[in-house]
């Protein structure tokens, strides 16, 4: 039985990773943390923690054997106005898990979700030893947990594995959705709404559909060829107008080009279409949802 903690159970990613492993045939055993009075789905073996708090961090149990940290603050331009949380949120509460990791002595590995944004925007793949550029706080952020997870590996022998995920869409769980870009253009279809985006929508993404992505971060975090290292988690490659082209084109709506608003211009990290083939020299896998199927499936 394999023995898992998972912080910030209550989030997007965590929730349907819950799910996905509950449906699963890996015998685990899950230990839940949070923020939250509750779990959002009723799972058991919860444990309300504030996560800014080394004492309250000290009563999770690290005697485990993988550790997945779900905690973080997302946004863009918010983060210049709000700084002070989004440091506490997703640099502090890392450190914290870190030295009470060393504290208890684990030998867990560190499962940790990074983001797409710390990439310069270019028009080829991106492979993780790309380009970096940090447009806003959140980005700064993510990058330098990647690297606290590096400097407590080469100094105090941590384990860790970070995936980097570019755009995820869809749900496992009812009400788990990640509000993101697929699902903001599946609210306004399905209400019989024109979709809107900025631009003419032709910066590209990689998507990858949530169970796929959780079946990815399990996979790795069990192989032991995916250890102190970064990896890119692929997908599809769609522009916003193509992937607003397919919905419309089901909901039968009209896609709007509306101009840019100043710091969304500003902030926007431009082509990030991700390589992961590094990933796939390791882990034997297969992504085995479309966003058309997908599309159809929710129609």
């Amino acid at each position: 039985m394999k023995r898992i903690a998972v912080i910030g159970s209550n989030s997007y990613i965590a929730r349907n990773l819950i799910y996905y492993l509950n449906q699963s045939k890996h015998d685990v055993h899950l230990s839940l943390y949070g923020s939250s009075q509750k779990h959002k789905d009723g799972e058991k073996n919860y444990n309300k923690i504030n996560i800014l708090s080394k004492e309250s961090v000290s009563t999770i149990d690290m005697d485990c054997d993988y550790i997945f940290m779900f905690v973080g603050k997302t946004g863009s331009a918010n983060g210049f106005e709000e700084y002070d949380t989004f440091i506490d949120i997703n640099e502090r509460s890392l450190l914290n898990i870190l030295n009470e990791y060393r504290r208890q002595g684990s030998k867990a590995k560190i499962i940790f979700p990074s983001t797409r944004l710390i990439y310069k925007g270019k028009k080829e793949l991106q492979a993780e030893d790309s380009e970096k550029e940090f447009k806003t706080i959140y980005a700064i952020n993510k990058f330098a947990c990647e690297n606290y997870l590096k400097q407590y590996s080469d100094i105090y022998g941590i384990k860790y594995c970070i995936f980097r995920i570019c755009v995820p869409y869809g749900t496992l769980v009812p009400n788990a959705s990640s509000y993101g870009t697929a699902e903001f253009m599946m609210s306004k279809a399905i209400k019989g709404e024109n979709i809107s985006i900025y631009g003419k929508g032709s910066v590209r993404r990689t998507i990858t559909y949530i169970e796929d992505l959780c079946k990815i971060m399990i996979e790795g975090a069990f192989n032991n060829k995916c250890i102190n290292d970064v990896f890119n988690i692929g997908g599809e490659n769609y522009s916003l107008k193509e992937m607003a082209e397919q919905i419309a084109s089901i909901y039968n709506v009209s896609i709007d080009y509306i101009p840019w608003p100043e710091m969304a211009k500003k902030i926007e990290s431009g082509d990030t279409v991700f390589d992961d083939r590094k990933l796939r020299k390791n882990l034997n896998f297969n992504y085995n949802m479309s966003f058309k199927r997908w599309i159809n499936i929710i129609n």
